[in-house]
């Protein structure tokens, strides 16, 4: 039976000519973030004829770049923000129980108390995450799901963080948040649940002479254009967003990770909390991440200029993020620890004066003097939220007939109550394959025409063979860089990504 939630060149070429031949969408959305591929799928549900266009992968930009956090907005709560807080940990509890509990898990925040850590910071910090509690508890979201914060004692802490110092060590503060594999896989089951009702995502679509009703698209493939009616445009480009709309006023921030062997933390199995001197409720975590690695951050700086494709890491943010997490280390790590980096740009509204690190995370809706919606700001964590505000708004001021929001409830692929069918496999799941893609898990091994599909791609790197060929058959992928890069992680390692790369590449040569 045909998946419908397939995405891949060829179900491309067909949509892509559908557009072409004239079909009048409700709503074309422009943007393949987490933000964009939520409101196609929110749209989708809702029963309106949707498309959206990406012109290079899904999750090229920001949503590739976070701290892989779904956060419950302890630290909105701190500065006052207690809309954005609520809202957080609501969302948050929704990933974690309803659209996509496969994806998102409860990571462990270790605070270790050491003697630079005075009196009132350390109740500050136990107050904060009391705090927290409270808002898991008005979220709804149980204690089975994230457990309550607790203090620890110095053992435990050493076990949970083996490479925290030990001298002087009084125990750790101990709190849970969400944490999610992988941030572009979330966006890829997005997108890949919108298709599944309807939607039509198109990738290496760019396009330009925005209106309310129209625009120009352009194949980035063949070079082809088309003129494209719909009833209602929506801008989801995030930081590229002024590029469709010159009046709006953004100002990016530029949030910095370093990537390590998670050996060099002596294999953690929970982030290290570093507290930011001299800030309110900012930190530096170092955290387990999947492929036995572990990314530390985060940085807030402004980023001023043309918006790169990719944006790099300064050499004093790297000097910064060590600097900091070296303060409860042991044994320092120095830059020769660091085997990968990367950098990703808030979309804040520009609110004028003052640090990034103090602008609002809230989101806006605004029409531009074209006619399309734009949908600026914002978090990963919302993004849900996002999409069914800017979606009422746009039903509204359009006219569509649309049924209600039914996202809330509504589990995304891999979610064991997504109605995909589960094939069987005759073969032994690996515990990653399973973190990767949940309930579907089985679908990829069973799916696969590949010899050896469960061999691994490189020696030493937890992806199978199976999973490259998933990702150009069901996930999107049309050359290595979507597969190395975006639906795995192996290209965050150059030499990981040099021993992979062959892998890819066969993969893509047999489609």
């Amino acid at each position: 039976m045909a998946d419908s939630s397939a995405l891949n060149a060829t179900r491309r070429s067909v949509e892509l000519a559908a557009l072409a031949d004239g079909d009048v969408p409700d709503v074309l959305v422009i943007g393949g973030g987490i933000t964009g591929v939520g409101i196609a799928l929110d749209a989708a549900a809702r029963g309106l004829n949707v498309v959206l266009v990406e012109r290079h992968d899904l999750a090229f930009g920001t949503s590739r770049w976070s701290s892989k956090l779904v956060h419950g907005g302890l630290r909105y709560l701190a500065t006052g923000n207690i809309g954005i807080a609520r809202r957080s940990a609501a969302e948050r509890g929704i990933l974690m129980t309803r659209n996509a509990p496969h994806l998102v898990r409860a990571m462990p925040q270790l605070v270790p108390l050491l003697p630079a850590m005075g009196r009132a910071e350390r109740a500050l910090v136990r107050v904060g995450f009391l705090a927290g509690d409270g808002l898991r508890r008005m979220a709804g979201t149980p204690a089975s799901t994230l457990p309550r914060s607790r203090r620890i004692d110095a053992g435990r802490a050493a076990e949970l963080a083996p490479t925290v110092r030990r001298d002087g060590l009084e125990g750790a503060l101990l709190a849970y948040d969400g944490q999610l594999i992988d941030d572009a896989r979330l966006v890829v089951a997005v997108a890949r649940t919108a298709a599944q009702h309807g939607a039509r995502i198109l990738t290496r679509v760019s396009a330009v002479e925005v209106t309310g009703t129209s625009a120009r698209l352009s194949d980035e493939l063949t070079g082809e254009t088309l003129e494209v009616t719909a009833r209602a445009v929506i801008n989801a480009t995030g930081v590229w967003a002024g590029e469709l709309d010159s009046s709006l006023k953004l100002r990016p921030s530029r949030g910095t990770h370093l990537v390590f062997d998670a050996e060099t933390f002596g294999n953690p199995v929970a982030a290290l909390t570093i507290p930011i001197p001299g800030e309110l409720n900012r930190f530096v975590f170092a955290m387990p991440e999947q492929l036995g690695r572990v990314y530390l951050g985060l940085t807030d700086e402004d980023a001023p200029g043309p918006i790169p494709d990719v944006p790099q890491p300064t050499p004093a943010e790297v000097a910064f993020l060590l600097d900091t997490v070296n303060t409860a280390l042991g044994v320092a790590v120095t830059t020769d620890d660091v085997i990968g980096s990367y950098a990703g740009l808030r979309p804040l509204i520009d609110a004028g004066e003052g640090r990034t690190a103090d602008i609002s995370r809230d989101h806006a809706v605004i029409e531009a003097p074209s006619g399309a919606v734009n949908i600026v700001g914002g978090k990963l964590t919302e993004y849900r939220h996002m999409a069914e505000d800017v979606l009422d708004r746009t039903i509204a001021l359009r006219g569509l007939t649309a049924g209600p929001c039914r996202t809330r409830n509504l589990p995304l692929i891999g979610a064991p109550a997504n109605p995909v069918s589960t094939l069987r496999s005759d073969h032994d799941l690996p515990s990653s394959l399973v973190a990767r893609f949940g309930a579907e898990a089985p679908n990829v091994i069973a799916r696969a025409t590949c010899e050896r599909p469960t061999d691994q791609v490189a020696e030493g790197i937890d992806v199978i063979r199976a999973e490259f060929e998933y990702a150009v058959t069901h996930e999107g992928a049309l050359d290595a860089d979507d597969i190395l890069d975006r639906r795995t992680r192996i290209g965050l390692v150059a030499a990981d990504r040099d021993r992979a790369a062959a892998a890819a590449e066969e993969f893509l040569a047999a489609t």
